[in-house]
């Protein structure tokens, strides 16, 4: 093989590495964040812990995990979807997020105060 074929292979490897692993070492992060999620939350589909499973909450209209309806609290009468933007200002403050959406509060008390962090579990989130 050629030293000019080896060199696009070359470059044509690390513009694909470039382009994807930022996402994953988002997600990756996210991981790493999500650990304080998951105390009251899981990633599998139809396991509830104290709060929903978020398997799928991204796109998700608020207040619907199935199986778990009848236990919210502050997202009763949700009349949103889960993105990015929405997460993004929940996930920061859930109490002051569906209070004014709602007139409720969230039963949630995390708060994830750094914009990098909310990032990084909605990102891990879209993956699962």
């Amino acid at each position: 093989m050629s030293l000019s074929k080896k060199l696009i292979g070359v470059i044509g490897a690390v513009v694909v590495v470039a382009v994807t692993l930022p996402g994953a070492a988002i997600a990756a992060d996210g991981a790493k964040v999500f650990k304080k999620c998951a105390a009251c939350h899981s990633t599998e589909a139809g396991k509830h812990k104290v709060g929903p499973s978020l398997a799928g909450v991204v796109g998700r209209k608020a207040g619907t995990a199935e199986g778990f309806e009848k236990r919210y609290k502050g997202l009763k009468d949700a009349d949103w979807s889960w993105d990015k933007a929405s997460l993004m200002a929940y996930l920061e403050n859930p109490s002051k997020f569906t209070k004014a959406k709602t007139g409720k509060r969230s039963s949630m008390g995390l708060k994830l105060k750094k914009e990098d962090d909310r990032k990084a579990v909605i990102e891990y989130l879209k993956a699962h």
